[in-house]
């Protein structure tokens, strides 16, 4: 994902490394049409040094040079990108399980620390370079239109750019829903195969992720499609050219939309130890519960909700599923700030609270 600091990270830590910024058209071009100036050009580079590769899914042909470098010349490579699809095609080599792969996300309410506001994030979202805008509705509008000209048109990942571009307002409607994908067809024009394939380029491109929904044995009437959830509240904001105040009817998503984000990250972080992440649904009634977090033979249920006082509806999907399963624990995340447990036995927790619970999950 774009925007994210990786290569002002990776400039702070490796201060010596040389630098290879594909996004230099002269150099993509010459490495394009001869990938082996790209070893020409790190001759100097001397064993047990570093070398970044700045966006390297515009030329997956050059792992095939690195892969040789790490082997012969004991280089180490810092490899950036925004996005996966070009490196998981068939044929890319993956360097043999010699890479750790690692995924930067928008800023956690930890990093923020004194500076974080749920507003402002649920508004904007927390992408770095969004965060320390001046005018983060600028930023956001032209973060989105980078994104389709060097994401999207740049690599050609699709050959109806303006059918992609009326399907991510669309699709930015769905944040937070389940996926109904000939609904999204039928209201951007495009078939039922197009809008999978859409799907996954905002996968791929780290935009959005997809959660499965939960497998109860106890109770299966149906295949339930999967939630999706767009990483970055104020991209999915933009997405739908809706960037003035909150309005009541879209904090709901937003919210759930954040703390689905931040388990997903906690999860890629290595600091929430757990099997699968999914949310459950009873079916035809509508009740839900947000989240399921496995682990073996436990099983945690997490509700979120934007609201600042507590609704006795709240705890219905939660109490659903203590009927018709075992919760080892029952979590409602809110908006507000008071941290008590419900006569249910749910604990009612604010953000802060929850985040340390779930390091501690």
């Amino acid at each position: 994902m774009r925007g994210v600091g990786k290569s002002t990270l990776t400039k702070m830590h490796f201060k010596n490394a040389k630098k290879v910024n594909l996004l230099d058209e002269g150099l993509y071009q010459s490495y394009l049409s001869k990938p082996h100036t790209f070893a020409e050009d790190l001759s100097e580079v001397k064993p047990g040094d570093w070398v970044i590769v700045d966006e390297v899914q515009r030329l997956p042909q050059l792992l095939n040079e690195v892969h040789r470098l790490i082997e012969d010349k004991k280089i180490k490579f810092a490899l950036l990108g925004s996005s996966a699809r070009k490196l998981r095609r068939s044929g890319v080599n993956l360097l043999g399980g010699r890479a750790l792969q690692k995924f930067l996300h928008p800023f956690l309410p930890e990093e923020l620390e004194d500076d974080f506001s749920m507003d402002a994030v649920l508004r904007n979202g927390s992408i770095p370079l969004i965060w320390v805008s001046e005018n983060p509705k600028e930023q956001l509008l032209a973060y989105l239109q980078l994104y389709l000209k060097e994401e999207i048109q740049a690599e050609a990942i699709v050959r109806n750019l303006p059918g992609f571009a009326r399907f991510l307002p669309v699709a930015a409607l769905f944040h937070s829903q389940v996926i109904n994908v000939e609904a999204i067809g039928r209201d951007c024009g495009v078939a039922r195969s197009t809008v999978e394939g859409y799907l996954q380029i905002l996968e791929d491109t780290l935009m959005a992720f997809q959660l499965p929904a939960y497998e109860n044995k106890l109770r299966v009437r149906q295949k339930m499609h999967p939630k999706l959830y767009w990483t970055d509240s104020g991209v999915v904001r933009a997405a739908k050219r809706q960037l003035e105040g909150l309005a009541i009817e879209e904090k709901g998503a937003l919210f759930e939309g954040f703390i689905a984000q931040v388990i997903k990250s906690y999860r890629e972080l290595g600091m929430l130890d757990c099997d699968r992440v999914s949310y459950w649904s009873a079916g035809k009634n509508s009740i839900e519960v947000d989240f399921i977090i496995e682990r073996g033979k436990e099983v945690i249920g997490v509700e979120a909700k934007s609201g600042t006082e507590p609704d006795k509806k709240w705890f219905s999907g939660l109490n659903a599923l203590k009927e018709v399963g075992k919760l080892k624990r029952s979590i409602l995340v809110y908006a507000g700030k008071r941290k008590y447990k419900h006569h249910s036995g749910t604990e009612v927790l604010p953000v802060r609270d929850f985040i340390h619970e779930l390091k501690l999950a």
